[in-house]
């Protein structure tokens, strides 16, 4: 199969076959169709997605590969990077290239960040905990989801070091109160709150594909995966009735009570407008995080690539911002770190990886993004990532 699947990707990309338009297409959708049989054959990120479908039941598949109604923010997380082209520059001394990065006092080996993803038990048995393995083996820094299937004990013992811990402020205080204290008691040094979801999201394409799942879903929850309490440890001992995991009542008063609850950094992940950037400053936020929950919040069309630098310019400095959204290479990253990013954050890739691979798939990933990112720095003359700036990249003609 791998000699095959190279002999077909061969094909595809020959010039051979220029002029042969239909035989080539023919050829791409076959090798298109080869599903990778174990990480090390990866080319890419994108690989892993196809395997991912293959791992998982539909619903599953769909729960996370969804966006929100017509997925055109999805779309436009991925369109959004042919916005912007390279400037590379030559005869520069790239022997040794760092991509290290530093947040809040913390030196992380590359700016590669895991992002939360909930239920990750419904996409591998080790869930969370794998992951977490993988991201202590590649040094990488990792933010747990509040809709966890492992606890946040748990996969604080399995990375063998801190996390970043992601809060889902809840429509009850006391609830929201307990889970900070236990991630706060964990040895969580950031707090990640998501702003972006202040009431429900019609995610279409997770409905049509359970349509064609045939499992009886209510053997492990009931409703949407995701949408339950049940095995989500981070809601042990708190009482859950009317509960709502999204609060949309939350207000930047409810950012500085938290504030001034915790001791833990405060990040917020959702901020895509300069307004909200600004406001994030004056009401003592530590850091952000350019989001919009990977297309599947709001439908806005609007890629975060593009929102990132209106945030960078209000935020001028004073606090770090990270971004995520549709991150598949390191092309991808590098324009983020130049327009301005600290880090950025996946979380589809690493998902693919851990449905088909387990935490082998998860550390592919990783080695894939991070050799791809020391390869453009590398092509593009810059040393570290202090180096990369605007100037390394250009607005596309095609913007219009």
């Amino acid at each position: 199969m791998p000699d095959r699947r190279a002999f077909l990707k061969f094909l595809a990309a020959s010039p051979l076959l220029a002029g042969l338009l239909p035989f080539r297409e023919a050829f791409t959708q076959q090798a298109a169709e080869s599903v990778i049989a174990s990480p090390a054959e990866a080319l890419n990120v994108l690989e892993f997605e196809a395997a991912a479908r293959k791992a998982l039941p539909p619903a599953h598949f769909g729960y996370m590969a969804t966006g929100v109604d017509s997925d055109a923010t999805l779309k436009a997380n991925r369109e959004g990077f042919s916005n912007y082209n390279l400037r590379p520059r030559r005869l520069v001394d790239v022997t040794r290239v760092d991509l290290s990065t530093d947040l809040f006092g913390v030196r992380w080996e590359s700016p590669i960040v895991i992002a939360p993803v909930g239920s990750q038990k419904a996409f591998h048995p080790e869930g969370e905990i794998a992951v977490a393995k993988a991201a202590q083996a590649k040094r990488t820094l990792q933010i747990l989801s509040t809709v966890t299937t492992s606890s946040v004990e748990d996969v604080t013992t399995a990375r063998g070091g801190p996390i970043w811990y992601q809060l889902y402020a809840t429509n009850k205080w006391e609830a929201t109160q307990k889970i900070v204290k236990r991630a706060d008691a964990a040895g969580c040094p950031v707090l990640v709150i998501t702003v972006d979801l202040p009431a429900g999201r019609n995610t279409e394409t997770q409905e049509l594909f359970r349509r064609i799942d045939t499992r009886q879903c209510t053997n492990c929850h009931s409703g949407a995966p995701g949408a339950t309490y049940r095995r989500k440890p981070m809601f042990d001992g708190i009482d859950t009735a009317g509960l709502g995991t999204y609060s949309p009542a939350l207000t930047w008063e409810s950012v500085r009570r938290l504030r001034d609850f915790t001791s833990m950094k405060l990040v917020l992940k959702g901020i895509e407008t300069r307004e909200d950037a600004a406001l994030c400053v004056e009401n003592g936020v530590d850091g952000i995080i350019v989001s919009n929950h990977g297309g599947r919040a709001e439908d806005s069309g609007r890629a975060t690539i593009d929102c990132l630098p209106e945030v960078i310019k209000a935020v001028d400095g004073r606090i770090p911002v990270l971004v995520d959204g549709g991150f598949r290479r390191g092309t991808d990253i590098f324009k983020a770190l130049a327009l301005g990013a600290r880090a950025v954050c996946i979380g589809r890739p690493y998902i693919w990886g851990l449905s088909a691979f387990g935490q082998p798939g998860v550390e592919r990933v990783l080695d894939i993004l991070r050799r791809e990112l020391d390869l453009v720095m590398r092509q593009c003359g810059t040393r570290s990532l202090k180096e990369i700036n605007p100037a390394f990249i250009t607005e596309s003609w095609r913007r219009g």
